[in-house]
């Protein structure tokens, strides 16, 4: 199918923003632009981040050579500018395309580069998944679980690559219990612990079906502070408007009194109502304390949207 580029790649918005977060290059993650949450017009399908001193480019619809060809150019021009040593790499990845494949327009790919976020280090994988391994809309949730969770003991419900436990680990966490489907996560959720130097005896990594292991957790529980970030859809495992509310209204049987909880959710066609909704109708346990921002670097026109982070309590006293 050819592709005539349309006049709405107006490169000149996201240069600007670039220009402003990128210095200095440094091992830090950052997004440097952020066209999915519709403030930019005519750059909707693209984002720019900072994977420590690899750029990388994300499409949501096809560009044409040439105008890449001059964003490129432009943005090693940005780079060259920067202060803390060069660019290593300037990579893109087309997600309109099956398995959304990463390549290099600029330098060498390094596929599992080690991370820097708020002092904590991941460690990434390009190229051969659609995710990185580190959501970074998710920074301020990982602060607010870090800066809240000293001496308590923490469940991480769909960690993923486990950087919730690790923020809450670095934090003074007493205990970790990280639960999810891949074990392939779990495992790189190791890693991630290890290179920060973490006592493992005091992490748990469950390969487990959340919706199966409800026994298990409740003797493994009670927890001060839980995490349930997961999918909006995955296929023969979770979705959102069938499973949240299963795992909402279980809750309660995993909390200690005054237990803090952040429910998650990255669905456009579901807003903040829908997961309060869900709260609501499973009983008053949990009350809302707020909504989580994801910060400026996340600029959104809808911002129900965008990522959801809600703040729950649970209020509920001992022998009620």
């Amino acid at each position: 199918m050819s592709f005539i580029d349309p006049p709405s790649w107006p490169w000149d918005e996201l240069l600007q923003q670039c220009a402003q977060r990128a210095d200095p290059i440094s091992d830090n993650v950052r997004r440097l632009f952020h066209g999915r949450g519709h403030c930019f017009e005519g750059l909707e399908a693209v984002n720019l981040d900072a994977l420590g001193r690899q750029w990388l480019l994300t499409f949501y619809r096809e560009v044409g050579d040439g105008p890449l060809a001059q964003l490129v150019e432009a943005l090693l021009q940005v780079a060259s500018r920067c202060e803390g040593g060069p660019l290593q790499a300037l990579l893109v990845q087309r997600r309109y395309l099956p398995g959304a494949p990463t390549e290099a327009l600029w330098g060498e790919m390094d596929p599992q580069p080690i991370v820097t976020e708020a002092g904590a280090r991941y460690q990434l994988e390009l190229g051969k998944q659609q995710n990185s391994g580190l959501f970074l809309d998710m920074a301020t949730g990982r602060q607010w679980l870090r800066e809240g969770c000293e001496g308590k003991r923490v469940l991480n419900l769909f960690s993923y690559t486990c950087a919730f436990s690790v923020a809450a680990m670095l934090g003074g966490a007493q205990r970790v219990i990280n639960l999810d489907m891949s074990q392939r996560s779990l495992q790189k959720g190791w890693v991630n612990h290890r290179i920060n130097g973490i006592d493992l005896d005091r992490i748990e990594f469950l390969p487990h079906d959340l919706l199966k292991s409800w026994g298990k957790l409740k003797r493994k529980g009670p927890f001060e502070r839980v995490i349930v970030d997961p999918p909006s859809f995955q296929r023969g495992s979770f979705e959102a408007e069938r499973h949240y509310q299963k795992v909402i209204k279980r809750l309660p049987e995993l909390l200690t009194p005054g237990a803090e909880v952040l429910l998650c959710l990255n669905d456009p066609d579901l807003g903040v109502g829908f997961l309060q909704q869900l709260v609501r109708d499973s009983g008053d346990a949990l009350s809302y304390i707020g909504r989580i921002e994801t910060g400026a670097d996340f600029p959104e026109q809808h911002p129900d949207k965008g990522l959801k982070i809600l703040h729950y309590r649970y209020d509920v006293q001992q022998g009620s």
